[in-house]
């Protein structure tokens, strides 16, 4: 078994954010996006300003997955007017969880997912919710598997390019 620390990520951490953000995007859409789109994304998204500024949000959360010194994997939580659509004080939004791709299948991403719902729990939400792309199967697999249902659609850009993400919300128990 691995030991997994999940820590939440400070304004001190950007380098580490931005360095595991880019390399974890790029793993995931790279073989399946232009080069040029997926730079003009990696740019854009994953600057240190941009990255500052969701950092020092009060309504956004970012925890890192860590093994002994290695930042393998992140997530970034979005509450009440930062959610991406929404906007919902109820709800919690998963805008984003990756892991390295050496680390896919070792149950990294259920560690980050677990924590979301964790904090949702703790704060007494209604219910948490994500966008997803349609053409990403292993992540919608892996939110059906989580109990995690779709209620609508909505356009994802990256780079030049509009794309459409599912929008999958789990209700919770309280």
């Amino acid at each position: 078994m691995l030991d997994i620390q999940i820590n939440k990520i400070t304004l001190s951490d950007i380098y580490q954010l931005q360095e595991i953000s880019k390399q974890t995007f790029y793993e995931s859409f790279s073989a399946v996006n232009t080069e040029e789109n997926m730079a003009k994304y990696l740019e854009e998204e994953f600057s240190i300003k941009k990255l500052g500024a969701e950092l020092i949000d009060i309504n956004s959360e970012f925890y890192f997955a860590s093994m002994v010194d290695k930042i393998i994997g992140y997530i970034k939580l979005n509450f009440g007017p930062s959610q991406t659509e929404l906007k919902e004080n109820h709800a919690l939004e998963i805008e984003r969880i990756y892991v390295l791709k050496e680390f896919y299948g070792k149950n990294i991403g259920q560690l980050l997912y677990n924590k979301a719902i964790q904090i949702a729990e703790l704060k007494k939400l209604d219910y948490v919710w994500l966008g997803v792309w349609e053409e990403n199967p292993r992540a919608i697999n892996f939110y059906k598997k989580n109990g995690f249902e779709e209620f609508d659609k909505h356009l994802f850009k990256l780079g030049n390019e509009e794309q459409t993400d599912i929008m999958m919300k789990l209700k919770l128990n309280k």
